[in-house]
């Protein structure tokens, strides 16, 4: 959490990550000028380097594209998940490298400005196989820009946490472009199936961890797989019975599907109370997360709310909704109507008639 713009927040952690990542890309740039050269030592080295820095950036993507599936799947993901940013820019940091080498080797030597002649050297826009695969690759690198751009939480804070969410969403688009302008590069330059091989596996490995994941998601909800989910009871007052209090260990929660929307129902010092299960840094889990000096703690990136209110402690300002709880006997019942952001509410005592 943060009150003053500072470019990085460093910590150890942040700092081995990044070494550890700094590290893996200078290892694979010169591991594929090697393999290169060993295998056609007539190659240019320059064209090599084109191909080290676009194979390196379209792997990295796929890296950061699977992080956020696994860390639902399996917790021991999401320390990948805290050094995402710093992977998607060192990601497009190599994509302009791959960029402006191909710009200066293939549309550097004419009478058109090298942008213009990416996009109008060639307009076989209706020929899938002569289709111009350097456009998409343009495109596309233009979705990543605005992504690395906005990957500060200074425009986290000013674009709101649903309209950056929309706009890095974008990655998606990009990837997709992406795998176009691969795998009609590789049909127009390469006659080796192996390079296209390999982008369908990437394609198949991307799309099933994310239907795996959604599919989990939904069991987790209790939502059918086909069909509107089921409807909860809800109780003359508006309430929605959760579960019972020994569901949920202490400074823990329980989430629960209530109107739609996840809420997370957290125990602690006796006492229930119950929260928008989305934190408004990053749509973060809070229900994963735990009560850290009184505050429930984002898994993600420790950002904090008090349970009563749903407002972050001095001198931040982040808010979440919250919702009116009660209790009959060990039953938790919650109201399906969810408060205004940073409303405070008596939490349920536990035992008490």
């Amino acid at each position: 959490m943060g009150v003053a713009y500072k470019a990085v927040q460093w910590n150890r952690q942040k700092f081995v990550y990044d070494i550890i990542l700094l590290t893996t890309v200078v290892f694979y740039l010169f591991f594929f000028e090697g393999i290169s050269l060993h295998f056609s030592s007539d190659l240019d080295i320059k064209g090599i380097w084109i191909r080290a820095f676009g194979s390196a950036a379209f792997i990295l993507l796929h890296v950061i594209l699977s992080i956020g599936p696994l860390s639902r799947l399996s917790p021991k993901f999401l320390p990948l998940l805290y050094n995402r940013r710093h992977m998607g820019v060192t990601m497009f940091i190599l994509a302009l490298l791959h960029a402006r080498d191909a710009l200066a080797w293939y549309h550097d030597f004419g009478n058109l400005e090298p942008i213009v002649s990416l996009f109008v050297s060639n307009t076989h826009y209706a020929d899938f196989i002569r289709f111009p695969f350097e456009a998409l690759g343009g495109v596309a690198l233009v979705i990543l820009f605005l992504m690395a751009a906005t990957s500060h939480d200074f425009w986290l804070t000013n674009l709101t946490a649903p309209v950056w969410k929309a706009l890095h969403m974008g990655v998606y688009l990009a990837y997709g472009l992406l795998v176009g302008h691969v795998v009609l590069g590789a049909l127009e330059t390469n006659t080796h199936p192996l390079l296209t091989l390999a982008v369908g596996v990437g394609f198949v490995w991307i799309v099933g961890i994310h239907l795996i994941t959604a599919l989990r998601e939904a069991q987790k909800d209790g939502a059918p797989l086909f069909g509107p989910p089921a409807q909860p009871k809800v109780d003359a007052d508006g309430f929605v019975h959760v579960g019972s209090v020994q569901d949920i260990p202490e400074n823990r929660a329980k989430i629960a599907v209530v109107a739609g929307e996840r809420v997370a129902i957290f125990k602690y010092e006796g006492k229930i109370s119950a929260i928008s299960n989305v934190c408004q840094h990053q749509n973060g889990p809070l229900g994963e997360g735990k009560i850290v000096d009184g505050c429930i703690t984002c898994p993600w990136h420790g950002y904090q709310y008090l349970p009563e209110s749903g407002i972050s402690p001095p001198p931040f300002t982040e808010k979440i909704p919250t919702f009116n709880v009660k209790l009959q006997g060990d039953q938790i019942l919650v109201s399906a109507k969810p408060n205004l952001p940073g409303t405070p509410v008596v939490p349920a005592v536990i035992g008490q008639v």
